[in-house]
C-alpha cells in the first residue's frame, strides 16, 4: 500500500473511531415553526426533486467519502445499492488515487454497477492546478468514465490540504482553472468545499464563470483539521498535532453558507447544502433555508461498512424523518419548503 492508500484508509478510521466533528453543530440553531394545522395527509407528502437534470426521489446526496485503496470498493458498492434502491445522487472521493494507479479505478467504478440517478465524479483543486490546460481535460475525461458520471466536482480542500502534512496547498490559478474546465468541458461542472465552507465572496467570483451549481460544504459536521490531529497524534507528530488542534473549529457554519451564496448568485445556482447533516429533519432545515438538495457523508459511514441492508435502512429512516418534518410543517412537495417559518440567526 503506497503513501497515498494509507492516508485514505487512515482517514476513514480515523472518522470511525474517533469523535472528528465540530464542536457545535449549527443545524441546532435552525428552527423551524410548527404546523398545528398541516391541513395535508403525511402519506400524499412528495419527496422527489430535479437536481442537474436528474430525477432524485429524496432531495439528497450521498457526499464523496472514499475509494482509493482496496476496503473502500466494498463502502462504495454498499452506499451505491442504498442509493440506486431509493434513487438518490451519489459522490465517491477524489479520484486522483485511480489516475496514479488503475489498479484502483475499481474502488471507485463499482458504483456504475448500480441504477443510480446522479452520480458525481470529484477532483482536488490543489491537484488540478499544476497540471496543463491538455492534462485537466483529459484527467477530468479519464475520471467521469471512471464512474459514468453525470457530474463533474472540483472540490476546494485547502483547510486539510494545509494541515496534513503530505498536503498541496496550491490555490493559485484556481478559479482561472474552474473557468476554463466550466466552459470546455462537456459534463457539468460544480464546485464543492469540504467542511470550511463558502462565502458570498467567493459566491460572487464563482458566478462569473459557467459552473452548474454550489456544493456549500459549510462547518459543523466533520472538521478535516479534527482528522488530521488524529492521524498527527498517532505518529506523535507534535507540530501536526498543533495546527490540526487550532483550527479544528475554522470554517463557515453551513446554514450560513446556503444564505450567503443564494444572496450571491440570485438564488439562480442549485445548491447542495453539505456539512453536519445528520438526519431527515436536517436536510428539511437546509431545503427551509434555500438548498436544492442536501449532502451527506460522515452518518452515512459506519453502516456502509457493515452491509447493503442497514445502508439502506439509514437511508429508510432519514426519508422518514423527512416526510414527518414535511408534515408538521404543512408542505407536501420539496419546493413548498421555502415558504415554511423559520428561525436562525440571519433570517430573523
Amino acid at each position: 500500500m503506497n503513501q497515498t492508500e494509507e492516508r485514505k484508509r487512515e482517514h476513514v478510521q480515523i472518522a470511525l473511531k474517533e469523535n472528528v466533528s465540530a464542536h457545535h453543530n449549527f443545524w441546532d440553531d435552525v428552527h423551524l415553526i410548527h404546523n398545528a394545522l398541516p391541513e395535508i395527509n403525511e402519506n400524499e407528502v412528495n419527496l422527489s426533486i430535479q437536481l442537474f437534470g436528474k430525477k432524485l426521489k429524496l432531495p439528497l446526496i450521498i457526499s464523496g467519502m472514499t475509494g482509493g485503496y482496496s476496503e473502500s470498493r466494498k463502502i462504495n458498492e454498499h452506499l451505491a445499492a442504498a442509493a440506486a434502491t431509493f434513487q438518490v445522487g451519489m459522490g465517491v472521493g477524489s479520484q486522483r488515487a485511480a489516475l496514479e494507479n488503475q489498479k484502483l479505478a475499481e474502488t471507485y467504478s463499482i458504483i456504475k454497477d448500480y441504477d443510480i440517478p446522479l452520480k458525481i465524479a470529484n477532483i482536488g483543486a490543489s491537484q488540478m492546478v499544476l497540471w496543463d490546460k491538455k492534462n485537466i481535460l483529459e484527467n477530468a475525461g479519464k475520471i467521469v468514465e471512471m464512474i459514468d458520471a453525470d457530474v463533474l466536482a472540483v472540490c476546494l480542500n485547502f483547510l486539510q490540504e494545509s494541515i496534513q502534512p503530505e498536503g498541496e496547498a496550491n490555490a493559485k490559478s484556481c478559479l482561472a482553472t474552474i473557468d476554463m474546465l466550466s466552459r470546455e468541458f462537456g459534463r457539468p461542472i460544480i464546485v464543492k468545499e469540504s467542511g470550511a465552507g463558502i462565502s458570498r465572496k467567493v459566491a460572487n467570483q464563482l458566478k462569473k464563470t459557467k459552473i452548474s451549481g454550489i456544493d456549500v460544504g459549510g462547518a459543523g459536521g466533520t472538521s478535516f483539521s479534527a482528522v488530521e490531529y488524529y492521524r498527527a497524534k498517532i505518529k506523535g507528530d507534535a507540530y501536526n498535532i498543533r495546527a490540526g488542534k487550532t483550527f479544528w473549529d475554522w470554517g463557515i457554519p453551513t446554514p450560513t453558507c446556503i444564505l450567503e451564496v443564494g444572496k450571491a448568485t440570485n438564488w439562480e445556482l442549485p445548491i447542495i447544502a453539505t456539512g453536519g447533516i445528520r438526519n431527515g429533519l436536517d436536510v428539511a432545515k437546509a431545503l427551509v433555508l434555500g438548498a436544492n438538495a442536501a449532502g451527506m457523508a460522515h452518518s452515512l459511514l459506519k453502516p456502509a461498512l457493515k452491509d447493503k441492508k442497514t445502508t439502506e435502512l439509514e437511508l429508510d429512516m432519514i426519508a422518514r424523518e423527512l416526510r414527518i418534518t414535511m408534515f408538521l410543517v404543512g408542505v407536501d412537495s420539496v419546493e413548498k419548503l421555502s415558504t415554511v417559518e423559520v428561525k436562525y440567526g440571519l433570517t430573523e
